[in-house]
């Protein structure tokens, strides 16, 4: 048994019917690679059960204190069943990208059962009209709770779940399993007691010193809502969102996409991806007729080195503004880069996360639902930010699920009231992947976004294209000047 982190808990308590905390992690596979050609779900299911011993956060679920008076526990599962959480289904045909994408989301969307351990995979069959993954192909999806997981360290859960070369052994004799008893709510009392009692002696001072350096944040916060123009403007990104999920995604050559890079001096990876999605958010505004004068702002959660009390990582924001009110894709690039790397020197939020790291648990569920709450309000005249935008890390070398080779890896995060829309970006198998989740009613028609995603990419491409064409041709030698022959002589004939 191990109690929750203050990160952890906000994620937790944060829950509504409409907009929970699931993080979805979508791999595909090519299954020419396994055995014989075919993968099978009870090998899966073998597979899973394996791993379970690595990865003791599947076999636990949350128990809370009695009248929540303390931050909830990860307790065993006694009565964990691994064919409930891991389920198979096939997507009717043609099989299309289009098809998985909704059925993605709507299984994103459905919250988790709060009495079993957060998660779900889903297995997904029938893939057989992709464009770019041979016919086919399957997909696992891991739903899981942001509470009990971090979406920067995404991809371990994915390692541990992997091999690196398609050789399969059989999974040898499993250990058994024998649960421990959960706490009943007399011993959560005592533990509740306990960490109330030192609660004055251990977490009084740092909370204080937290506050005290989260008066003056908020003061500017408040501040810079009342000044014009120096908060979000108000999209149609920005209001309470609801039950319903949309998601798509665009993948591009690491090549290309470095070239995209290149158009500025000094540019990374991460810049050219928010000049994209700036690129995106430009185009499908304009074609709502509702792209303003002032740019779009998205907030960048980036993690903390530093282990907060509880042994887990937080994370702090930075904001930037995308450049949707800068035709210019170059100029819009440029811009993004110069105010990244002001925006890593000023990060927005550690005074934030240091209140919830000390702060008790009542005042922790209460902050989280009020802060949601406030986000939902704050939206309509002063959002913080328009969007979101998660750099997602990747496996950095080749995986495999039973020997079928994984040929895709993205994710699917949450949102919430106020900022109904986020990006995520990850990158795997030489391919740079930008993903967007967002609320069906703020987004109905996202294959139209998706595209407006492609379409940037495509202009930021042809400048890059256009841009090395001409250096080469400027680099290419003069040709030598070409010798006229010398005039021949006629020949004389001889006198007889």
């Amino acid at each position: 048994m191990r109690q929750l982190s203050s990160q952890d808990a906000v994620f937790f308590y944060a829950d509504n019917p409409h907009a929970n905390g699931n993080v979805t992690l979508l791999h595909i596979y090519d299954q020419s690679t396994a055995p014989g050609g075919v993968v099978r779900f009870k090998s899966i299911l073998a597979h899973i059960e394996s791993r379970l011993e690595q990865l003791p956060i599947l076999r636990q679920r949350v128990k809370q204190a009695p009248l929540g008076l303390d931050r909830p526990y990860w307790v065993e599962d006694e009565d964990f069943n691994l064919e409930y959480h891991v389920r198979h289904i096939a997507l009717p045909k043609p099989g299309d990208w289009r098809q998985f994408c909704i059925q993605a989301s709507r299984i994103h969307a459905r919250p988790l059962d709060l009495n079993r351990p957060l998660w779900e995979m889903y297995v997904i069959e029938g893939l057989d009209s992709f464009l770019d993954l041979p016919k086919g192909s399957f997909a696992l999806l891991l739903k899981i709770h942001h509470a009990a997981i971090e979406v920067e360290h995404g991809c371990e859960i994915t390692e541990l779940l992997h091999d690196l070369t398609p050789d399969v052994r059989p999974p040898g004799p499993l250990e058994p399993w024998f649960p421990e008893a959960p706490p009943n709510d007399l011993m959560l009392l005592a533990r509740a007691a306990v960490n109330t009692a030192l609660f004055p002696f251990s977490r009084l001072w740092p909370m204080a010193r937290a506050v005290a350096g989260l008066a003056p944040a908020l003061f500017e916060r408040v501040m810079d809502g009342l000044r014009p123009n120096d908060h979000a403007i108000v999209t149609r990104f920005n209001s309470v969102v609801s039950p319903h999920r949309v998601f798509d995604t665009r993948r591009f050559p690491m090549d290309e996409f470095a070239a995209v890079q290149n158009l500025a001096r000094g540019a990374t990876i991460d810049d050219a991806a928010f000049a994209i999605c700036g690129g995106a958010l430009r185009r499908y505004l304009d074609m709502q007729g509702e792209l303003p004068d002032i740019s779009l702002t998205a907030s960048i959660p980036t993690s903390l080195q530093a282990a907060d009390p509880d042994g887990a990582h937080g994370f702090e924001w930075m904001h930037a503004r995308l450049g949707t009110d800068i035709d210019d894709p170059v100029a819009r690039l440029e811009s993004i880069r110069d105010q990244m790397a002001a925006a890593k020197a000023a990060a927005v939020g550690d005074d934030f996360t240091d209140v919830a790291r000390y702060a008790p648990a009542p005042t922790i569920s209460l902050t989280s639902k009020m802060l949601a709450y406030a986000s939902a309000q704050l939206g309509r005249w002063a959002p913080a930010a328009n969007c979101a935008i998660a750099h997602v890390p990747g496996p950095e070398h080749p995986l495999y699920l039973v020997g079928a080779r994984m040929t895709y890896y993205s994710a699917i995060l949450p949102i919430a009231d106020g900022m109904g829309l986020v990006f995520a970006l990850t990158r795997y198998d030489d391919k740079i992947n930008l993903s967007f989740t967002g609320c069906y009613e703020q987004i109905p028609d996202p294959e139209s976004f998706a595209q407006c995603m492609r379409d940037s990419f495509q202009e930021y491409l042809a400048i890059a294209r256009a841009r090395e064409s001409a250096q080469k041709a400027a680099k290419k030698p003069a040709g030598k000047p070409v010798r006229k022959a010398p005039p021949r002589r006629k020949s004389v004939g001889k006198v007889a």
